[in-house]
């Protein structure tokens, strides 16, 4: 009789994914026909102009024309087409290969676009301005994800992302206005973040409170904590309290001039640099370093790492201190980069579509900061198309960034889970 089966740290990684499901053949086959009705069949008989250049490319490249209609009948073809070979491999029992649903979702956009904008009172978009958006509003979305993935691959669940964004942001506010330093106001951020992870730590690790309800909690306390403060403080004085300074641009020379990439990737501030680092970093630390290899185990087995040597809730703690501080930076972008003040509660929800994204990404660093940009992209669209005048309603805008969470979390991911110890507190015996 052959040796049962052990499970060992190094194999764990491999136990996080995905199953083949039907649900996202379902999902594919509906997008597919809504384009192909609306987007070809009901579509505009003008033409969207896509404008790819900016002022300080290198070299100016040409817009991108495309017929309203046609595109839509042509990219509702290729949707149907993608949709019959996700049913097909389904039926085999595989799953369709993330490369071929990325086409699918980048096919959708542009004839949604196509659609949206020939139809409009301005048939003429920034295409590199649109993308440049989209990056921008991501990034508290991706410093919120990299929150999560350090919490939940050690082993507890983050519900108190959004807490840590709204707390980065009101201290960068307030610590930047009073010194007026964004920088230090950016440091107090990440001291905030880290604060309100603590406390997460210290009830779920060491008094063994559930996560979820520690981290909702967590939520509701810190937005009323930040509330009563901006209101009694904050709108009293706001030139004293809520007039933090912006951060400037910081244009990385050669690289920013470089067509459609150097605006959207290189004319970031320092949080958009800070941001490439902790994904990076966070992604390189998980995968190939010693202490990569000890959260992976604590997140799956944390008896078996305990048997190790490894100081499983020491480990768990300082992992979900160091992702608050973190979400805390991710939380500094609202007041120091997007509209230099604190409101109540304007991290508006972001906290959790970057558990959404943390779940599309597959508790993988890059996947969920290739999701939460996903989530980014639907925000910015949202923002452009009521500029431009599209017969697209109002109401749908507003709702179109938690219509993609929904889509891409119930019909794109599959039979998944997370680490097996998440959420479950460790007692040593």
């Amino acid at each position: 009789m052959s040796a049962p089966a052990t499970t060992t740290p190094s194999t764990l990684p491999s136990l996080v994914g995905t199953r083949p499901s039907f649900k996202t053949t379902i999902v594919l086959g509906l997008l597919a026909v809504v384009a192909f009705v609306f987007f070809g069949a009901l579509g505009s008989d003008g033409s969207a102009t896509l404008r790819l250049a900016t002022d300080g490319d290198f070299f100016a490249l040409p817009a991108l024309v495309l017929p309203g209609r046609i595109t839509g009948i042509a990219v509702g073809f290729l949707l149907l087409a993608i949709a019959g070979i996700s049913f097909a491999l389904a039926r085999r029992g595989e799953k369709l290969p993330t490369w071929a649903i990325v086409v699918f979702g980048v096919l959708f956009v542009l004839g949604f676009l196509a659609w949206a904008v020939s139809g409009g009172d301005t048939p003429s978009i920034s295409l590199t301005g649109l993308l440049k958006g989209a990056v921008t509003l991501g990034i508290p979305l991706i410093f919120g994800t990299l929150s999560g993935v350090l919490g939940e691959r050690s082993g507890v669940v983050n519900i108190a992302i959004e807490g840590q964004l709204l707390g980065g942001a009101f201290s960068a506010a307030l610590l930047g206005t009073i010194t007026g330093n964004a920088y230090l106001g950016l440091i107090a951020a990440a001291v905030a973040g880290a604060l309100v992870s603590m406390v997460l730590a210290v009830f779920a690790i060491k008094y063994l409170v559930n996560q979820i309800i520690v981290g909702v909690v967590l939520n509701v306390l810190v937005s009323g904590l930040t509330g009563f403060l901006f209101g009694q403080v904050m709108t009293a004085d706001p030139e004293a309290f809520n007039q933090p300074p912006r951060l400037d641009r910081l244009p990385i020379p050669l690289l920013s001039e470089i067509p459609i990439i150097g605006p959207i990737f290189f004319q970031q501030t320092i949080i958009g640099y800070l941001l490439y680092i902790a994904v990076f970093g966070v992604w390189y630390a998980l995968g190939h370093t010693r202490w990569g290899l000890r959260t992976r185990a604590v997140g799956e087995h944390p008896k078996a790492a305990d048997t190790l040597g490894v100081k499983v809730n020491s480990l768990r703690f300082w992992n979900v201190t160091a992702g608050g501080a973190i979400a805390g930076i991710g939380g500094a972008y609202f007041t120091l980069e997007a509209v230099e003040m604190f409101t109540k509660d304007m991290s508006g929800g972001r906290g959790f579509i970057a558990l959404a994204a943390l779940i599309l990404g597959r508790w993988n660093p890059i996947g969920a900061a290739l999701a939460a940009l996903l989530f980014g992209f639907a925000d910015n669209l949202a923002v452009v198309l009521s500029i431009v005048g599209t017969p697209v309603p109002s109401q749908f805008l507003e709702m179109l960034p938690y219509i993609v969470t929904i889509f891409a979390v119930a019909g794109l991911v599959g039979k998944s889970r997370g680490p097996a110890a998440s959420g479950e507190p460790y007692v040593k015996e």
